[in-house]
């Protein structure tokens, strides 16, 4: 298992708007969904998520319905709206431009200066 880790700024958010991309799902289903993409390394506390899921929602990025869950529970759904997939895009390209330059400067030798 994957050494256990903290998100930095701004992740939650871009991670929860993956994880609803991938499929409709219910809080706890979106937290296990992330727990699954970071392979173990980032556990979502329910006191972080439920109001990311609401400020997503707020912002227009999420809608949300009523349905049952696989144990047959009472669940709110959410799921990506069209806004919702033109932020992830927005945000899943400032990432890689951002990962790119710090990985970048990483690379750096004085060498290379």
């Amino acid at each position: 298992m994957a050494e256990r880790a903290e998100l930095l700024q701004g992740t939650l958010d871009l991670l929860i708007l993956k994880a609803l991309a991938l499929e409709p799902n219910h809080g706890l289903g979106v937290a296990r969904r992330i727990f699954q993409m970071t392979g173990g390394a980032y556990e979502v506390r329910p006191g972080s998520l439920f109001p990311a899921l609401h400020r997503l929602k707020d912002k227009g990025w999420l809608e949300s319905e009523w349905g049952d869950s696989e144990n047959n529970r009472r669940a709110k759904y959410y799921r990506l709206t069209t806004a919702g997939r033109k932020r992830l895009e927005a945000e899943t390209e400032k990432w890689n431009r951002m990962a790119g330059i710090i990985a970048g400067i990483l690379r750096t030798t004085p060498e290379s200066l």
